[in-house]
């Protein structure tokens, strides 16, 4: 009987495999989730604490949920604190989403609680992913998906086209449809900028920091800002002009909550009126 190889090489640790199969797997994995999700429930632009917190949601509610995200990496800025210090902080009752998530955590003051933001990001990526989330990373969105008055999907390329000199950038982006789309793509708003350079929706800014008004206004306001499109977040301050609240993560996570809870809504709603 031939010897395998680690009884042929004792000092061996690690599975044979070629480096094809690597590429073949990834590449087969990659192709799967873009077959599956290009017609999902719901997709959510932005992996910041808004739009993890919402695609778990969701995803824990049955819907088939995609995220796409323009950087090579989820969490937005969660990872920091503020001023390039990584700790971040909620006030109360945020916490809570912590404990669920099962995030350790101090009390650094009445109602004011504190942790690593790498801890508070990696606990709330792999909560997503436990649920079923997917993800595109690199993916920029580029434009919207719109039939009979309602936002129907989202229009994307590669992050690293945008990059190209302008006279040689000829690659044509792709869509994806879903019944909802969420804007969670932080200050910079996409989808809703979308709608309001169209003049469909009005457009009033960030104003300044005033944490304890900012912080309830953006959960009180995230919902559906024109048929299909739900923002979430700071794209909910930066559309509706309410105060900046600066490093702290309560609302954002709230919003994100809030967020599912209309998206889950208004797909209800939709569905009904579809006749059968």
């Amino acid at each position: 009987m031939q010897e395998s190889v680690n009884e042929q090489r004792p000092d061996k640790i690690f599975a044979d495999a070629k480096e094809v199969e690597i590429t073949r797997a990834i590449a087969k994995e990659f192709y799967d989730v873009l077959q599956d999700r290009a017609e999902s429930d719901i997709i959510i632009i932005g992996a910041g604490p808004a739009g993890l917190t919402a695609s778990r949601e969701l995803s824990l509610m049955g819907y088939k949920v995609l995220v796409i995200e323009q950087n090579n990496y989820l969490g937005g800025g969660y990872w920091l604190g503020g001023y390039m210090m990584n700790p971040v902080t909620v006030r109360a009752p945020a916490q809570k989403i912590w404990d669920e998530l099962g995030i350790p955590y101090k009390k650094v003051g009445e109602g004011l609680y504190l942790t690593p933001g790498p801890h508070a990001v990696s606990k709330l990526i792999g909560a997503a992913c436990d649920a079923g989330v997917k993800f595109l990373n690199l993916t920029k969105f580029d434009d919207l998906v719109m039939r009979h008055g309602r936002v129907a999907g989202i229009v994307v390329n590669w992050m690293p086209v945008s990059a190209l000199p302008r006279n040689i950038t000829c690659v044509d982006p792709v869509a994806l449809e879903a019944k909802m789309i969420i804007d969670a793509s932080g200050h910079d708003s996409v989808a809703v900028k979308r709608l309001v350079d169209r003049q469909l929706v009005e457009w009033k800014g960030m104003n300044p920091m005033w944490v304890e008004d900012g912080e309830e206004h953006v959960v009180h306001k995230t919902g559906e800002i024109y048929p299909g499109l739900v923002a979430a977040g700071m794209s909910v301050t930066e559309t509706h002009g309410l105060a900046r609240m600066g490093p702290t993560f309560g609302s954002m996570l709230y919003s994100g909550k809030r967020a599912a809870e209309v998206t889950d809504q208004k797909i209800k709603e939709f569905e009904n009126q579809i006749p059968k």
